[in-house]
Parts: C-alpha cells; sequence; structure tokens
C-alpha cells in the first residue's frame, strides 16, 4: 500500500472531494492541513511517504527537502508549471514528477473582483454597512477608461474581453506579445513605458521567469498615473513588494489589487495589511470547486498510471 500525503490542504478539500475508501486497498492517505514551520519539520513530518500531493505555491520541493526523504517516488502538483520543485533532484533519484489541467477563467474572474472592489470601495463600504453608515465613498466608472495588460496569454486575453464589454480602453506589452492576436481582441500593443504611463488600470498576467522578476520596480510605479490601480493575480515576485509598500503609503498610485505575495501565506504583521488602499485576498484566484475536483482526481489518476507504468501528465 502507498502512503500518500496530501499537502497545505487549507480548507480541507480532499477528504470532500475524494472518496478515500475507494482507494484503502491501494493508498493510504494523510492529510496535513496547515503549512510546515520550516524545513526541518517537512522533513521529519513526510520522510515515510513514497508519494506527495501538493499545491502550487503553497510547500516548496526543494533540493534538500527531496534528497532528505528515502522513500518518495512521486511528485503530484496542481498545474502543469511548479517553479517551487526542484525538477533537477527529483530527476537524480529518479522521483516522478506528474501535473494536472488547471482552469484559467478563475484567476481572470478574481482579477476583475479586485478591480471593481476598488473601483467602487466595495472594503469601505462592506465595512461600513456592519458599522451602521451608509454611502461614505464615490466610486467611479470603468467605461471609457485604459486597462493596461502586462502578458496578453490566456488569462489576459479573457481580461481583455470583459474589459471590451465594460467598454474599456485595452492595451497590452509584454516581451513575446502576438500583435496579430492583439489585433484581433482590438487590444492597443504598447511599449512597456507607454502603457504604465497611460493606463488607469494596470493588471499583470505573466508566467514567472527570471525576466519578469521585479519587473514593476520604484521606477516603474513612478510612472503610473497618481490616479492609477496596480493588479497582480499571476506572481508576487514580478513586484518588487517593498517598493508597492512605499509607494501605496506615499500615494503615488491610488491603490493595489493583490491576490499573490512575495512570500505566501503572507505573514499577519506584512505592511501591506495595514494600508487603507491595498485589497487584499488570499492567493484565492485558482481555488475553486471545478479546480480542486480536477486537481485531486487527475493527481489520483496519475498515481495509478505510474503504478502500473504509464504514468499520466508527466512533467518529469
Amino acid at each position: 500500500m502507498i502512503k500518500i500525503a496530501v499537502l497545505d490542504d487549507y480548507q480541507n478539500a480532499f477528504l470532500q472531494i475524494i472518496d478515500v475508501d475507494k482507494y484503502k486497498s491501494k493508498f493510504n492517505f494523510k492529510v496535513f492541513n496547515t503549512p510546515f514551520s520550516d524545513e526541518k519539520e517537512a522533513i521529519v513530518e513526510l520522510e515515510d511517504f513514497e508519494a506527495l500531493f501538493i499545491m502550487r505555491e503553497r510547500t516548496p520541493m526543494t533540493k534538500t527537502l527531496i534528497e532528505s526523504l528515502p522513500k518518495l517516488k512521486y511528485i503530484m502538483t496542481s498545474g502543469m508549471r511548479n517553479k517551487s520543485i526542484d525538477i533537477e533532484a527529483a530527476k537524480k533519484k529518479n522521483i516522478i514528477v506528474c501535473g494536472t489541467e488547471i482552469n484559467p477563467n478563475p484567476a481572470a474572474e478574481i482579477t476583475w473582483a479586485l478591480i471593481l472592489g476598488l473601483y467602487r470601495n466595495m472594503k469601505q463600504e462592506i465595512d461600513n454597512m456592519f458599522q451602521g453608515y451608509w454611502q461614505t465613498t464615490i466610486g467611479f466608472e470603468l467605461k471609457g477608461k485604459m486597462l493596461g495588460l502586462i502578458g496578453l496569454g490566456k488569462i489576459g486575453t479573457q481580461v481583455a474581453k470583459v474589459a471590451k464589454a465594460f467598454g474599456m480602453e485595452v492595451c497590452a506589452w509584454s516581451e513575446n506579445l502576438n500583435l496579430s492576436h492583439a489585433n484581433e481582441l482590438g487590444v492597443l500593443p504598447m511599449s512597456k513605458e507607454d502603457l504604465l504611463k497611460n493606463s488607469d488600470i494596470v493588471s499583470i498576467h505573466l508566467v514567472l521567469g527570471e525576466r519578469y522578476k521585479n519587473l514593476i520596480t520604484k521606477k516603474e510605479l513612478g510612472i503610473m498615473k497618481k490616479t492609477a490601480l496596480l493588479i497582480n493575480t499571476s506572481r508576487g515576485q514580478i513586484i518588487n513588494e517593498n517598493d508597492l509598500v512605499e509607494c501605496l503609503k506615499d500615494e503615488k498610485i491610488a491603490g493595489a489589487g493583490l491576490d499573490v505575495f512575495d512570500k505566501e501565506p503572507l505573514t499577519q504583521d506584512h505592511k501591506l495589511r495595514f494600508l487603507p488602499n491595498a485589497l487584499l485576498l488570499p492567493h484565492i484566484g485558482y481555488v475553486t470547486a471545478e479546480n480542486y475536483t480536477k486537481f485531486y482526481h487527475q493527481m489520483i489518476e496519475n498515481l495509478v498510471g505510474c503504478v502500473e507504468n504509464k504514468p499520466l501528465r508527466k512533467i518529469s
């Protein structure tokens, strides 16, 4: 029987989605609902497991951790890309790494939740409703505003289509922007500097790589309009977090809507938590019942395939 650790299941979703009794003759599952305090604890807790079911951007599968787990044979991750897995270390130990499909639409949807939340002051108004107040802020309309998309892939494309439905102007930049695709969408290609200068809302939709780390720093924030918003539902490392905190404190831009952060979970004393012009979500862009169902069912399919020497959705 294969011992499987299901890591970082914050909402205890695995046992709601998967009928573990169905697999009791093959697999023995143990669910971990909270993050490990450090890598040493992870090593101690996971040393007896042959398979790990992991979520992207949660417990990192570092070289040290992988090399310290003597029985580990399989890693099943949500998504087909996971930068927190040391793939080379896994290869050296002949550990099979497989991924899952992921729906792109939830990240686009949460992008608009952040934009609308900031533009219509929803956090303040919701809080004030519970305090007994009525209509304490004045919001803004989206129609006629310029949305600047940094990245026009699957998610950026969906965000662009919604923006057009709202009657917005849309521009885009990335290092490999597909000009014909932008033209089909009615999206205006721009340089990064012009996009930052002209956009009322800047929204990031890039795949994180070395070239995009710290893409947005004090310099880029200084180019933006004082009335502009910055939205990030992609990866925290794309924005220099310290620079953003200072920019928001000094009101160099109007606000930021963030679903991703440099280090997650965000610490309780993080400065972003105390800024009134920051609307924060705990990386829930991909956290939907539909995605979780897909993740966990495909992780089990992958593992069954590995056991039968027919691995599915193999990454390494």
